[in-house]
């Protein structure tokens, strides 16, 4: 029987070869992930994590799910919408990058709940959290179904699935976006975090991840319901929305 085989970045590798490569990635960047964010987003980073949290209508005393939180920018802003009476759980699969965000609330005197967890396989019980995000995490994961159904399964009826994501820019722009990723990306990435390969992957894991109507498509599939998205940056990221019905 042929082994299974999925993608990381541009390569074809064997899909439990897949998990280790990702994260051979994230604890070689860990340390300089924030920085990194800030220079080739030149901060718009911020804005499109602050539109989600926006958009994701959570309040005082809700329950919120982080999957692949990294250094936890999405929990503690989640941290303070939903106050004493809520919580806020943040996970990653990581532990370099899981480590990074358990300092950062816990400096910022938001001790959260923290979890190391692989999102295919959620350690929550069902119907529990009014709002599960994931932001910049989804396309580095093996079964992007399996994880989606995961989401859904621990929301609450009536909860809402929100997956901010890198996305397919709008045409006219594509090639100034891609020599910017496949150039100049690579470059930061060796003299910031004396990394190219890393951010070589990011642009290439970009590319091989789902467009916003594939994506919409993927999680209608996972059960969700009242699925919709927004353009960010003329398409470089998406917002995507869906509801537990």
């Amino acid at each position: 029987m042929s082994e299974k085989t999925t993608h990381f970045g541009f390569q074809t590798v064997a899909e439990e070869a897949k998990q280790k490569k990702v994260a051979e990635v994230f604890s070689s960047v860990a340390q300089k992930y924030d920085v990194m964010n800030d220079l080739m987003s030149m901060g718009l980073h911020r804005l499109w994590k602050a539109f989600a949290i926006q958009v994701s209508g959570v309040r005082d005393g809700d329950r919120v799910l982080d999957v692949a939180g990294g250094t936890a920018d999405l929990s503690l802003a989640f941290a303070r919408k939903v106050g004493k009476r809520g919580q806020v759980w943040l996970t990653d699969i990581n532990h370099a990058m899981l480590s990074r965000g358990r300092d950062r609330v816990v400096d910022a005197g938001h001790p959260l709940p923290v979890a190391q967890c692989n999102a295919e396989r959620l350690p929550f019980p069902d119907d529990w959290f009014d709002c599960v995000t994931v932001a910049f995490g989804l396309r580095n994961m093996t079964h992007k179904d399996a994880a989606l159904a995961e989401m859904r399964r621990v929301l609450r009826p009536g909860g809402r699935l929100l997956v901010l994501e890198f996305s397919r820019v709008w045409k006219p722009l594509s090639p100034l976006y891609d020599l910017y990723s496949f150039k100049i990306l690579p470059w930061m990435g060796k003299k910031v975090a004396n990394d190219a390969d890393s951010y070589r992957y990011l642009a290439e894991s970009i590319r091989m991840h789902p467009g916003q109507e594939e994506l919409k498509a993927l999680m209608e599939q996972a059960g969700l319901a009242r699925v919709d998205y927004f353009n960010l940056s003329a398409g470089v990221v998406a917002l995507h929305r869906g509801y537990k019905i």
